[in-house]
């Protein structure tokens, strides 16, 4: 338990106070944001914004009812407490979901993750990071696109059984898409950067990827479709941990028989080892879930084998391991989520990874990823922003993008080599993984893009 700062824990304890059912759960979310866009090589736009609400879970004789407030104000409060109550009495009772988490003693650091330079970075930062971006596009001849932002972001939660947590951290992140409108083919390139710290990304750098990339796909011509051995950078594979966290890694998904995960089953290779730590400083903290419950590290693949899934309260009980702190807002039907994911690494320089390939694939990214078979982890996508020939060990020439189809946990089932070093890369949708680059022995692309220009 920790102290939860004076105005924002009198928030919780009036709305506490004001309820009356026998269960009552509060939330208040808080965010200070700011984002600098640029697009056709200049900056376009930049906004700053506060947002803050206040989420009201009640339960009642197994009955829920869920509602949410920006109004902080008593009037405000009341309301939501009042609608809360309301909606759990015109509910159906749900004993299953009716589960409101105790205190189980273990603490956390509630500043964890947060950094003053990126709470207080101002406007000129952003835009001196853009345009050191944009720079880098015009010396290729590229049109670029893109956003700076930097947040801080606020969470405690407060219930009737005792639970008080607060967590504050920072966010920084800079992506850069970069194209050549006249080139024919995917010319596009891509760079991704995210922290708690805002001086840990180097705009220069990130637009000098994104800016060879983007020139080095000019021409793209067609491979035919297949299987390929491939080098997955860092995005690529993050891309797939976090589908693989969305369909399998839940407690809800195991539990209705529609995870790959076959826990105590070898599932992957020997030499992946997947785990979720919302304390680890490498990542984006976030040690609390929104239940108020710390975080604890999962190992969800330990050396191949499916080892755990991620539990919030009701299913943790369910299952008898309470919750390991991953629990969503309420309502939610996906249930828990594993959102601070990592991934081993290996023992091969990421230079090095491709040295190996007799004839290959090389990926930047995946876009457009959706399952198509949950139970075997079978994903479909395309490749985006950067694919590549790989032949005896280099690279000669740029690719269309391919659309593939693949049971993830197959095709990490022969992983040839890990890069040693790893990168943060902010999720799509949630969270962040922290991952290597990968060389895999096996990848299934069923069918190559039209010539799309910036599609």
């Amino acid at each position: 338990m920790v102290a939860i700062r004076d105005e924002v824990g009198a928030l919780l304890d009036r709305a506490l106070a004001l309820s009356q059912a026998p269960q009552t759960e509060v939330v208040y979310l808080g965010q200070d944001s700011a984002l600098t866009r640029f697009a056709t090589n200049q900056i376009h736009q930049n906004v700053r914004e506060h947002d803050a609400s206040l989420q009201v879970r009640v339960i009642d004789e197994n009955r829920i009812g869920v509602a949410s407030t920006n109004r902080l104000e008593e009037e405000g409060i009341r309301d939501v407490v009042e609608r809360a109550a309301a909606i759990a009495a015109r509910s159906a009772p749900n004993p299953r979901a009716a589960i409101l988490p105790e205190p189980d003693g273990r603490t956390h650091d509630p500043q964890l993750g947060y950094v003053v330079a990126t709470a207080e970075a101002g406007a000129e930062l952003r835009a001196d990071g853009a345009r050191a971006v944009i720079a880098a596009g015009e010396a290729k001849g590229l049109q670029v696109a893109g956003s700076f932002s930097t947040s801080v972001m606020t969470i405690a939660v407060a219930n009737t059984h005792g639970v008080r947590a607060q967590h504050r951290s920072t966010r920084a992140a800079l992506l850069t898409v970069m194209m050549d409108g006249f080139a024919s083919g995917a010319a596009s390139g891509y760079a991704h950067a995210g922290s708690p710290d805002v001086r840990e990304i180097d705009p220069a750098a990130l637009g000098e990827v994104a800016a060879r990339k983007g020139d080095e796909m000019r021409g793209a011509g067609e491979l035919e479709p297949g299987e390929y051995e491939v080098i997955l950078e860092e995005e690529a594979v993050a891309g797939l941990l976090e589908y693989l966290s969305f369909i399998g890694f839940s407690g809800l998904a195991h539990e209705e028989g529609r995870s790959f995960m076959d826990l105590g089953k070898r599932v992957m290779g020997e030499n992946v080892s997947i785990w979720d730590d919302g304390a680890d400083p490498s990542g984006l903290p976030a040690p609390i879930d929104f239940e108020g419950v710390v975080r604890q590290r999962v190992d969800l693949i330990a050396d191949g084998v499916a080892t755990a899934v991620v539990h919030d309260a009701a299913t943790g009980a369910r299952a008898g391991t309470g919750s390991t702190g991953h629990g969503l807002p309420a309502p939610n039907t996906f249930g828990p989520m594993a959102s601070n994911l990592f991934m081993a690494p290996g023992t091969t320089p990421r230079d090095a990874l491709i040295r190996e390939v007799k004839r290959g694939v090389w990926v930047t990214r995946f876009h457009y990823i959706n399952p198509v078979h949950p139970k075997k982890a079978i994903l479909t996508g395309m490749t985006k922003d950067g694919t590549f020939l790989i032949e005896d060990g280099r690279i000669t020439r740029p690719l269309l993008n391919f659309r593939f189809t693949q049971s993830i946990p197959e095709a990490f089932s022969d992983v040839r080599a890990a890069s040693i070093e790893t990168k943060l890369v902010p999720g799509e949708f949630f969270g962040a993984a922290r991952c290597p680059a990968l060389h895999l022995g096996s990848f299934n692309f069923t069918g190559v893009t039209a010539s799309e220009g910036s599609a």
